[in-house]
């Protein structure tokens, strides 16, 4: 039985970070990511919120622990990730406090919905959230950094080693396994590195967007955050928005949006395979995601013979 993080560690952090006459009345885990614990407490006390969030990177809350994973994860990644889309001017919520020792954070708490919410429930909230959402991205996206790496190959070999681990799991993609690995190779053989790279998310899907009572987005689970192209956001975009993604498009080189997509449905078969062989709880949830993902990387590369 996996055992989180004790209450009594959230209750010391807010009073380290609220102030001894902050009190915490009420503490509740929050369905979410595999890397972290994200907890909303009830305050109370002068000044006090009458809610905040409080991260946890602990390694009782990582479902990964043993195992690597692209991103990378913790309190010093999220910092890091905080401070730069704070400087591109991009909203997050704002850090009241951290224990760097714990890595635990405080953090404001968003009185409202999620993008993806907000889809069924009040689309012309959504709609207004959208459109910021694309200045927020088009700040992003102007946020460059000079290449230390090469993106293209960065994709390649992540892809390859997503298709070996896949293929070991399924047999599906392990008879398609020669197709996916030359169309790989095909796209990747296309490209020119780039000079700059844009800031991108990540996993930027509508259920990693909070928005603030006046339809504000505000990003959340940012630990991925780093330099690479901008075709590699797109098609995570692409993908978790659907039919919502059209007022988020913009202008791509579609060869490496190509490449971008199929290392993406590969990663999203191989991780999602990876997880359920250890306690994750939302079983069926990344069973989906799997069978999805499997499907749309073989309609890629057509029949297999």
């Amino acid at each position: 039985m996996r055992v989180f993080t004790d209450p009594s560690e959230l209750r010391r952090l807010v009073r380290d970070g609220l102030g001894p006459g902050c009190r915490v009345t009420g503490v509740e885990r929050l369905r979410g990511g595999s890397k972290k614990g994200v907890y909303r407490l009830a305050l109370t006390g002068a000044g006090a919120p009458p809610t905040v969030i409080a991260y946890s990177w602990a390694p009782q809350e990582n479902y990964w622990p043993s195992v690597p994973t692209p991103h990378a994860s913790g309190l010093a990644p999220f910092l890091s990730a905080h401070h730069t889309l704070q400087a591109a001017g991009v909203r997050t919520p704002h850090v009241l406090y951290v224990s760097e020792p714990d890595d635990l954070a405080l953090v404001e708490d968003i009185p409202g919905d999620t993008l993806e919410a907000a889809f069924t429930t009040d689309p012309v909230r959504a709609a207004k959230a959208l459109g910021e959402l694309a200045v927020a991205l088009d700040h992003m996206a102007a946020h460059t950094s000079p290449a230390d790496h090469i993106s293209e190959d960065v994709a390649l070999t992540r892809a390859l080693d997503d298709l070996a681990e896949s293929a070991a799991r399924d047999p599906r993609i392990d008879a398609a396994t020669p197709a996916l690995a030359n169309r790989l190779h095909e796209l990747h053989a296309a490209l020119a590195p780039r000079p700059t790279y844009s800031l991108v998310h990540g996993e930027l899907g509508p259920d990693h967007i909070l928005l603030t009572p006046d339809a504000h987005p505000v990003l959340i689970d940012i630990e991925a955050l780093s330099h690479s192209d901008p075709e590699q956001e797109h098609a995570y975009l692409r993908l978790r928005f659907g039919p919502h993604y059209a007022p988020l498009s913009r202008p791509l080189d579609p060869a490496r949006l190509s490449l971008h997509t199929l290392a993406l449905h590969l990663s999203l078969v191989a991780g999602p395979l990876r997880l359920l062989d250890g306690d994750f709880p939302h079983r069926d949830a990344m069973r989906g995601i799997a069978e999805h993902n499997t499907r749309e990387a073989l309609r890629l590369v057509g029949p297999v013979t």
